[in-house]
Formats: C-alpha cells, sequence, structure tokens
C-alpha cells in the first residue's frame, strides 16, 4: 500500500507550486482544490445540490464563485451548509484516487484546509508549505480581484501559519528561490522513497 501524506498550507504560500514539483517528479497527486473547481464548473455534480440549497447561484457555466463568495463571507454559518455538500463528494473522489494509485510507494494528497477539516489523523504525515507573512501578503493581493479587508477575511478562516508549522512533520520553505524550494522538495522526496523502501 502507498504511504500518504498530506500537503498544505495557508493561502499565498506557495501550495500549488510545490504540489506541482513533486508530480513533475512522478509522484501520484490528489489535488482537492482543483477536485471542488471540476464539481463546480459547467455540468459539475455539485451543482444541483448547491442550486437547491443556494437558489441563482448556479447558471450554464457553473457555479457563481463571487455570488457565492459574498454569501459565506457575509454568512459565516452558510460555509458550513456548503462544505456539508462538497466535503462528502471530495471524499469520494479521495477513496477513488487512493484505490487506483495504492501499488505507488507514496502519494500525496494536496488538502488546502487539511487541518480545519482533521485530515491529519489519517495520513503517515503532514508537509506543510510557509512562507514569511510578508511575502505571503505580497502573493496574495497580487491576485486580480482581491482587497486587503478580503485577505483578511480568508486568513481569519483558516489555522494560523505558525500553528500549521508546529503541527508538520515536515515543512517547505518558499520564502526563498523557487531553485531552492524544488530543492527542498527533491530532498524530501528522497527521505520519503526511503521510508517506503524505495
Amino acid at each position: 500500500m502507498a504511504r500518504v501524506y498530506g500537503l498544505t498550507g495557508s493561502i499565498g504560500m506557495g501550495k500549488s507550486a510545490v504540489a506541482t514539483m513533486f508530480a513533475k517528479a512522478g509522484v501520484p497527486v490528489f489535488d482537492a482544490d482543483a477536485e471542488v473547481h471540476d464539481m463546480q464548473g459547467s455540468g459539475g455534480a455539485a451543482l444541483p445540490a448547491i442550486e437547491a440549497r443556494f437558489p441563482g447561484t448556479t447558471g450554464p457555466s457553473g457555479l457563481d464563485r463571487a455570488k457565492m463568495a459574498a454569501i459565506v463571507l457575509a454568512h459565516p454559518q452558510e460555509r458550513k451548509a456548503l462544505e456539508a455538500i462538497i466535503h462528502p463528494m471530495v471524499q469520494a473522489r479521495r477513496i477513488t484516487f487512493l484505490r487506483r494509485h495504492r501499488a505507488r510507494p507514496l502519494v500525496i494528497l494536496d488538502i488546502p484546509l487539511l487541518f480545519e477539516l482533521h485530515h491529519e489523523r489519517r495520513l503517515h504525515g503532514v508537509i506543510v508549505v510557509s512562507a514569511p507573512a510578508w511575502k505571503q501578503r505580497l502573493r496574495v493581493l497580487a491576485r486580480p480581484g482581491m482587497t486587503e479587508a478580503k485577505f483578511r477575511r480568508i486568513v481569519a478562516l483558516q489555522v494560523p501559519d505558525a500553528l500549521k508549522r508546529a503541527r508538520a512533520d515536515h515543512i517547505i520553505e518558499t520564502g526563498t528561490t523557487f531553485d531552492r524550494t524544488r530543492g527542498q522538495v527533491w530532498r524530501l522526496l528522497a527521505c520519503l522513497l526511503g521510508r517506503a523502501g524505495r
């Protein structure tokens, strides 16, 4: 059976870039965000349930993300209703992914809300991607449509980076150059493969 490691990190920390590095190195990576986007896109499996609970938030092109974001940011309790629709569907896809890759030495589960959802309990280890707060802020505020207020609301919903680091089994620092970050990934991968007996 494959050894299963979780990959997580707060917004703007470079988690997606690190996940891509693992994937390019040949490690199967389950991207929870990509699965959610697929389920919420045009013809997505989650759209009927979302429309039933949040009328007017979906259409031919899928979920109206701006409209949904406004709802859950203004009414935090509504986030739980959305999560109750999405999380079981993501879990089902994750189970299928793990079965498909069970013969591999290791796999990575890229889960942004790993600690928030307590998924660390079922893993061989957790890899946290981290960067200095000032760099995180610059990265996020450079995104289209992002504002300081929105950034602060998002961060407030996530487990603080310091706590993620304290609970991590491995940390990838992305506050440095791309090549140095990639070097950290390669070294960690060699270590994890060694533990898997490969």
